[in-house]
């Protein structure tokens, strides 16, 4: 587990310190794919660096597994930065050397033994879908590839934590899934705890099982995607969630008009049916869409609904575990 406790680190000015991280406070379960949203200069970078030890803060405390890292130096130092390996969002390969090569790099600098640096790299490079690229260079690769050779020469040392610093930074879309599987698969099959940090939302919707979102240094909000999804306001909801861009005319033309935020394939694939058929109206979805959270369904739409028992539908979706806000045409508002 990652505990930071009410960090604040400031570097200097032109004319005064600036303050990258203020008053973080985060807990980061062990085996975790948690990751970090901001835009540029909101401080994720340095929060990653303090977390893996390579940068002191001015203020608060990072704790590794309990252990407050805060008065290590020397030889301990040493020993639990081993523990926390990082990922740098443009990581540099010997080109020189092949795919195994570069994994087994750290592992002689470390003085493990033939036979057993040829297993770890092997099974790195598994678990990072390489196994037939090993004797190849680094220049015959994709952007995406190397990135995930990095990957592998990252868990090669088998690390508790891995710090992925926007691991798909300058990668077509269409390749960076390849680098977030891996980063999944390695949390999976190793019990790496994984800190992701990324002005990407979409990298959020796709891996992670938790998120903070930073500004400018703060700790805006954080929590479990889903929870965030039907919290009103979140900002992550906003960045995930698929738009709603219905006309006021369209939405006037019904009884009741809501935002209904859907979690999970039962709520998803039936809920507003059934609520239809139970309550005998009619219920029109008029904007919104589907989307996924890992691997679970989301849906937000605003649904126009016409008949008597309008309202008692409405609730009765809501008491069902959907999250639901009538809008301003509706009698009242609520959100459950």
């Amino acid at each position: 587990m990652i505990t930071v406790e009410n960090l604040s680190k400031s570097f200097p000015g032109k004319s005064s310190p600036v303050l990258a991280l203020r008053e973080v406070n985060l807990e980061i379960g062990a085996g975790a794919l948690y990751g970090v949203v901001g835009p540029a200069r909101s401080g994720k970078s340095t929060l990653a660096k303090v977390v893996a030890l390579q940068e002191k803060p001015d203020r608060g405390t990072v704790r590794l597994d309990g252990l407050n890292t805060a008065g290590l130096d020397g030889r301990r130092l040493r020993e639990v930065r081993r523990q926390v390996a990082v990922l740098d969002a443009v990581p540099a390969l010997h080109a020189e050397r092949t795919v195994a090569g570069n994994i087994a790099a750290p592992l002689e600098r470390l003085g493990v033994d033939g036979p057993q640096r040829r297993n770890r790299v092997g099974r790195v490079l598994d678990i990072v879908g390489l196994t037939q690229r090993a004797n190849q260079q680094p220049g015959e690769l994709t952007e995406a590839q190397r990135r995930r050779v990095a990957v592998a020469r990252a868990l090669a040392t088998g690390p508790a934590v891995l710090l992925a610093d926007d691991p798909t930074a300058g990668i077509a879309a269409e390749e960076a899934t390849s680098v977030l599987t891996v980063l999944d698969r390695a949390r999976a099959e190793l019990g790496v705890t994984v800190l992701l940090t990324t002005p990407d939302s979409t990298v959020v919707r796709r891996v992670c099982d938790q998120v903070a979102v930073l500004d400018a240094g703060r700790v805006v909000e954080h929590g479990t995607v889903l929870d965030l999804l039907a919290a009103p306001g979140s900002r992550t909801a906003d960045a995930l969630l698929p738009a709603i861009d219905t006309p006021r005319a369209q939405t006037a033309a019904y009884d009741r008009a809501a935002d209904v935020v859907l979690i999970g394939f039962a709520a998803v694939g039936a809920l507003l049916p059934e609520a239809a058929t139970r309550f005998d109206v009619e219920l029109a979805t008029i904007g919104g869409g589907l989307t996924r959270v890992g691997d679970t369904p989301v849906a937000r739409f605003r649904v126009g609904v016409r008949g008597r028992q309008a309202d008692s539908a409405l609730a009765w979706i809501a008491e069902r575990g959907a999250y639901v806000t009538h809008l301003a045409e509706g009698p009242q508002s609520i959100a459950a």
